[in-house]
């Protein structure tokens, strides 16, 4: 059940949201706090990665010992017709290629159930992190940003952990093999291969400093495009009601066609690395063939070798452009699970103490003694709050908008910790009990009524999934919701739309005062529950209100006044202070804030 309490929004316009959306942090190639922090979460498969290691080593001898065998039947078998001979070595070399097929296929499984098992392990826990945070932690982070975080970031970390830990060992491994092997076989011949190296070692520099700033822009880039479209989406409303289409559509393309660019950037870099890589190669494999052919011919070595140096010359860069590329890789990656630890090391400002304790049964006393609070250290929203509610009672809060009501109410439900004074729930310290034992006794009733996708049937036992079908439609009817259900497409069954789209504004407030009839509260926190709707509508859930608060002790956030007349106490809140308290007729006889505020609406 969703309640709107604290600050959030504030000062948060589109152009912040794209700015934190697009929030890119440009990472080290190599940050062993993180690596030594990210394998941790190999550990659990590390049985499984062996067998991928393993199978990499196979695998990369099967690579190095393909060429080998062919020198072999060339000088020893072709050479010498020997055709028995040459038919054992060409079965030799035909299983050799066989077990690389069955290696590599085995590796890459391995590689993809145990990269699976971290992506879910990962995005699980911060899930479960970001549900332990404060409602603050909400506040002043864009929903766009912890999305990124737990998809995209989550994402490059699994690739680097998955594949990209064995591709730098396998190819690391499968360079010094060839350079065993070839310098093995012809020093001569290897020097001359291993000649335009520092043309490699040069161009892979040039590649890997700007791919840095390109492939970093380029996650920028998406970041901005992703946030302009959600925000658009979510205000098409809007911009279809005051004609502004067009503009919307060259703002989109504004982001979308730096998005190309930076895309067209990046690629090109590739564009150009990649053929480059292959001209070295072939380079490389024209030196060999010339020396290597006027070394056959002068007798210096066999054609065999000369065909075997052919092929690892083919395999030895393989490797160096698979290493260049996974270092762009790298540094997304250090990037990224930079981001997702910070995420996982938020402090969690309102937690549950060592030896916090569950609460007992609510009577529903609430006191706040000399409560205080601040959501930026040295700027107060509350001072000096003094407040007695009994069990029982309907007490009103009303003020003007940012007088602090609708964190007192936050306060009582501990969504925050008071920074000054104490709240207590019979005479116990909120925080000093467990919160899910607190929370489970408290009902809220949204200003904004927030559904989940799934059915209304689900929605309605959101706050007590173990409750009958039977205790579901009484507590509908309960809230006067059961008539307008009945008459949905398929009843308590209806799929809920996204943000409830195909519900009017009253009936998925109906479903949310359902939702907390359910619950069977101790305490009840109302946020003005009939605004922004019909009279008609309105009636139905004033009605249900009314049934809901009875034996309840009640605090209301109210708008309009008309609704808490017969509240038992009503305090007037102003600049973070209690400036009256009384009945409504009290109220209005003394003047003031309320008798003002009544005056405004009704006079």
């Amino acid at each position: 059940m969703s309640f709107s309490i604290g600050s959030s929004g504030v000062n948060m316009g589109p152009g912040r949201a794209l700015r934190g959306l697009g929030e890119e942090r440009e990472g080290r190639a190599f940050d062993r706090r993180v690596v030594v922090r990210l394998l941790a979460y190999l550990q659990p498969y590390r049985g499984r990665m062996l067998g991928a290691v393993a199978l990499m080593f196979l695998s990369t001898g099967l690579t190095l010992a393909t060429p080998y065998l062919v020198k072999i039947a060339i000088d020893d078998y072709i050479a010498a017709g020997d055709a028995s001979g040459l038919t054992r070595i060409a079965l030799l070399t035909a299983a050799a290629f066989g077990g690389i097929y069955v290696t590599a296929a085995g590796q890459t499984y391995l590689l993809s159930w145990v990269g699976q098992k971290v992506l879910a392990t990962l995005r699980s826990q911060l899930f479960e992190h970001l549900q332990r945070v404060s409602i603050g932690y909400h506040d002043r982070h864009i929903i766009g940003v912890t999305v990124s975080r737990v998809i995209n970031d989550v994402g490059v970390i699994n690739e680097l952990l998955s594949q990209g830990v064995v591709t730098l060992l396998g190819d690391t491994v499968l360079l010094a093999g060839i350079v065993v092997v070839m310098v093995s076989m012809s020093p001569r011949l290897a020097l001359l291969t291993f000649s335009v190296l520092p043309l490699m070692a040069l161009a892979t520099y040039l590649f890997a400093s700007r791919a840095k700033a390109a492939f970093r822009q380029t996650r920028s880039s998406v970041a901005a495009v992703v946030g302009n479209l959600a925000e658009n989406i979510s205000g098409m409303r809007v911009i279809q009601a005051f004609a502004q289409e067009d503009a919307s559509q060259a703002r989109f393309d504004s982001v979308n066609l730096a998005n190309r660019d930076a895309h067209v950037d990046a690629m090109s870099l590739s564009f150009i690395f990649l053929p480059t890589v292959e001209f070295l190669s072939m380079v490389a494999t024209g030196v060999v063939l010339l020396f290597g052919g006027i070394a056959v011919i002068n007798g210096q070595v066999t054609i065999g070798v000369l065909v075997a140096f052919l092929a690892y010359v083919s395999r030895f860069f393989a490797p160096i452009q698979d290493l260049s590329q996974l270092y762009t890789t790298m540094q997304a990656a250090m990037a990224g699970g930079e981001r997702v630890l910070d995420l996982l090391d938020t402090d969690v400002d309102v937690d549950d103490p060592e030896d916090g304790r569950a609460m007992p049964r609510i009577e529903g006393q609430i006191e706040l003694d000399e409560v205080g609070f601040e959501y930026e250290e040295g700027v107060p929203v509350l001072t000096g709050i003094d407040l007695t509610i009994e069990p029982g009672q309907t007490v009103a809060l009303v003020g003007p908008t940012g007088a602090g009501k609708t964190t007192i109410a936050g306060l009582i439900a501990r969504f925050y910790d008071a920074t000054e004074g104490e709240v207590r729930i019979d005479g116990i310290d909120v925080r000093s009990v467990t919160q899910q034992s607190l929370r489970s006794q408290m009902g809220l009733v949204p200003q904004d009524p927030f559904l989940f996708t799934g059915s209304v049937r689900d929605n309605i036992r959101f706050s007590q999934p173990v409750k009958s079908d039977t205790d579901v439609e009484a507590a509908a009817r309960y809230a006067n919701a059961h008539e307008f259900i009945t008459l949905l497409p398929e009843g308590y069954d209806t799929q809920v739309m996204e943000g409830g789209a195909n519900l009017s504004l009253g009936q998925r407030q109906l479903i949310c005062i359902a939702r907390a009839v359910l619950a069977d509260p101790r305490i009840l926190l109302l946020d003005e529950a009939t605004a922004s709707v019909d009279t008609v509508t309105e009636v139905l859930i004033q009605s249900a209100l009314d049934r809901l608060l009875e034996g309840r002790t009640s605090v209301v956030i109210a708008h309009r006044l008309s609704t808490i007349r017969h509240a038992d106490l009503i305090c007037a809140v102003d600049g973070g202070r209690i400036v009256q308290r009384g009945t409504h007729e009290e109220l209005l006889a003394a003047g003031g804030l309320y008798a003002d505020l009544y005056a405004r609406q009704y006079l």
